[in-house]
């Protein structure tokens, strides 16, 4: 018996060994035809910004003389510098530099307000329940799929309402409450399309939230407000997070509601500039300032996804399990 187990036990080691060799052979090609396929794709994906960067920084004659893909053999700031300042053919203004504030001034409210009424909403919906909680969550989750151009004559006869009784308000107490200002139209217009998206985030990030410490907290006294205040939003961080990238991307970048109801002027949002931009070109299309205008208008969203990406990713995750 020992002879025989003697005689197998070389046989089968490099057997094994080989086999092992083998699957670590196979692991290996397959991370590199992963990574190889994800290059490709990320060099593909990042390919028009690229074109975007270094063409701004070309001056006229190197766009129409040379490769796009290039880089700049004299960079120049004067695309951007023309693509930020403020020249105007008759009513229209090619800059974008008087509609930035424009856009934060639409934007910072917008996201605030419907943040918090999402995160209202989610605990109203997780930890209040009322009867009929679900057919409420039930049609504002409807609310994410109606498309914007559904929406578009309704909201401006809404508008249209408010405007007239904003006059009546400021005719009968002389203050003036905002209502048909074009920044005031927007702000309200993106809150309530947003608000079915931020209650979503809320709900099912609160769902998951312990009800035990919201019970407690009843019990000890706390009243609706105070639960919200300093329970419910100091462990919301993540999914605040993920809300206000959400919305600002959204917000920032849209160009239907803006150009529908921002009316024309001084109270266009950015997006409507960079519009205004292209279409302001006469004779010659000046490429690199239309390239450092999109760059200039597209900085913001780029700043937050690289300041606060990962943080999205995490909130995403934090309510997709329960316990």
């Amino acid at each position: 018996m020992s002879s025989v187990t003697a005689s197998t036990v070389p046989s089968t080691a490099p057997l094994s060994q080989s086999g092992d060799s083998r699957n670590n052979n196979t692991r290996w090609i397959g991370r590199l035809a992963i990574y190889g396929l994800l290059t490709i794709f990320a060099i593909l994906y990042l390919m028009p910004l690229f074109v975007m960067l270094v063409t701004s920084f070309k001056t006229m004659d190197e766009i129409q003389g040379g490769n796009m893909l290039a880089l700049p053999q004299a960079p120049t700031f004067d695309p951007w510098i023309k693509a930020w300042g403020e020249t105007c053919v008759g009513l229209t203004c090619a800059g974008i530099k008087g509609y930035f504030w424009n856009s934060i001034k639409m934007v910072v409210p917008a996201v605030a307000i419907s943040t918090i009424l999402g995160a209202l909403n989610g605990y109203i919906l997780t930890k209040w329940r009322f009867p009929g909680h679900t057919l409420v969550f039930g049609l504002m989750l409807f609310a994410c799929f109606i498309p914007f151009q559904s929406v578009l004559l309704p909201m401006a006869t809404i508008l249209g309402s408010l405007g007239r009784f904003g006059v009546t308000l400021q005719n009968a107490t002389g203050f003036n409450f905002g209502f048909g200002n074009s920044t005031v139209n927007l702000v309200f217009v993106h809150v309530v399309y947003g608000l079915g998206f931020t209650t979503l985030f809320f709900r099912n990030f609160y769902e998951a939230f312990p009800t035990e410490l919201v019970r407690a907290a009843q019990v000890d006294g706390a009243s609706f407000f105070q639960i919200f205040r300093r329970i419910m939003l100091p462990n919301s961080l993540p999914i605040i997070v993920v809300t206000v990238i959400y919305q600002f991307t959204n917000i920032w970048n849209d160009f239907l509601f803006a150009s529908a109801y921002a009316g024309t002027g001084d109270s266009m949002p950015m997006t409507v500039a960079l519009n205004n931009v292209v279409n302001t070109s006469t004779g010659v299309v000046e490429y690199n300032v239309n390239m450092a205008a999109a760059m200039i208008a597209a900085v913001p969203t780029l700043i937050v996804y690289i300041l606060a990406g990962r943080y999205f990713v995490r909130g995403l995750m934090a309510g997709a399990v329960k316990g």
